[in-house]
Order: C-alpha cells, then structure tokens, then sequence
C-alpha cells in the first residue's frame, strides 16, 4: 500500500469519524426528548396528550419517508444558516443530525414501550412524578434496548456520512466516489470499504457487549 493511499484513506476516515461523532451526539440529544415525548403523550401514557403526539409523529414520519439524499440537499440552506456553508464536513453534520434524529427517536419511543405497564402503574401507586417516572422506570428498564437501537442508529449515521460524501461533504463516501468510481482508482475503493466495514463491526461489537453487560448488572440487582 503505497503512501499516497494510506494518506487519502486516512484522511477520509478522520472525516467521516468526526462527522459521525458530531452527528450522533446531536442527533441524540434531539432524538431521545422527542421519543420519550412520544411514548408519555400517547394514549394511555403517563401524560398523555393526543394532538401533540399526533403532530409529531406526524413530522417525524415526513422526514423519515424522505430518501436521505433529497433531506440533505432540502436541508442544505439550514447547513448554511447554521454554518456559513453548504460544503465540508461541518455543514453535513447539520442534515445528517436532523435527517437522523426522527430515526432515533422511533427507536427510543419503541424501547420505552418494552417496559411493562405493571412497573409504571407500581411506581405511579406510589406517588413518583412524571419526570422520575421517566428517570427512574422508563430510561433503567428500556436501556439495554436502547443501547441495541443506538448502536444500529450510528451504523445508519455511517451510512449518511457516505451518502454525504456525494454532495462535497468529505469523508470515506466521498474519497470513495471521486477516487474510487470517477478516477477508477480500485485500490482507493476497496480500502474505504475496508475501513467502513472495520468501523462497523467495531461499532457493532461494542454497542452488543455493553448492552450484554447492563443486562447481567441488571439481572444481578433485581
């Protein structure tokens, strides 16, 4: 492997690792309100309230019905809002964020709704709040089907990052597209999907274990 590919390879993989970083702390950060939003405001939810629950599923199914190279050329003015700029890894963050973030809160409000409704109803007999319902039942009970769901959310975000890359936003998709198909460099191609598929399985085997491992301290606790 000569130098010039090493450096390439290594370049988009800083790139997409930041992308996937950035993206994925934001697209938690805005995702999992949204899911608990959902699951407490559904009917027979701990507070529930219908039109509002309507209303946002009905926006999260919007973005998420969408191909995700058109959200990110439809949020392409947000990116520039945000960031001053429609290219570059920075300005990807912002689509691959917000393109994401319906996705991750589907996969909270469908792990929140595991737990079983005898927990809830024990802690609600015994005078416990909404938000320490939330707290100390919801997130506890459902957190190894989160960690499960995360970990497929950040293989998709991986996904984007590359899917990004056709739109001059840097990283492995990219160094794959203008490298690997448009200069026919075959040697760049296959090194970028040896690193993604090395990222992914990383990703994978980590997100496995640790939901193994909250399972067994969970067990042992009970």
């Amino acid at each position: 492997m000569n130098s010039d590919l090493v450096n390439l390879i290594l370049t988009g993989t800083k790139e997409t690792l930041y992308m996937v970083f950035l993206s994925s702390i934001i697209a938690f950060l805005l995702g999992i309100p949204i899911g608990i939003l959902l699951v407490v405001s559904d009917k027979g939810g701990i507070f529930p309230l219908l039109k509002v629950n309507k209303i946002v599923g009905f926006i999260i199914n919007v973005i998420r019905s969408m191909p995700e190279m058109i959200l990110i050329i439809i949020l392409l003015p947000l990116a520039k809002l945000i960031v001053g700029t429609t290219l570059g890894a920075n300005a990807a963050i912002v689509s691959i964020s917000i393109g994401s973030a319906p996705f991750i809160a589907r996969i909270i409000e469908n792990s929140l709704k595991e737990v079983e409704f005898g927990k809830i109803e024990a802690a609600e007999a015994m005078g416990a709040t909404t938000f320490e319902i939330i707290k100390k039942v919801l997130l506890p009970e459902a957190l190894p089907s989160i960690v499960r769901g995360a970990t497929i959310a950040i293989i998709g975000i991986i996904g984007f990052t590359a899917i990004a890359g056709a739109i001059g936003a840097g990283g492995l998709g990219s160094l794959a597209i203008r490298f690997g198909y448009q200069r026919f460099r075959t040697d760049v191609l296959i090194g970028t999907v040896i690193v993604l598929v090395t990222i992914v399985q990383v990703i994978q085997l980590i997100g496995d274990s640790s939901a193994r491992l909250i399972n067994k301290k969970r067990f042992k606790f009970d």
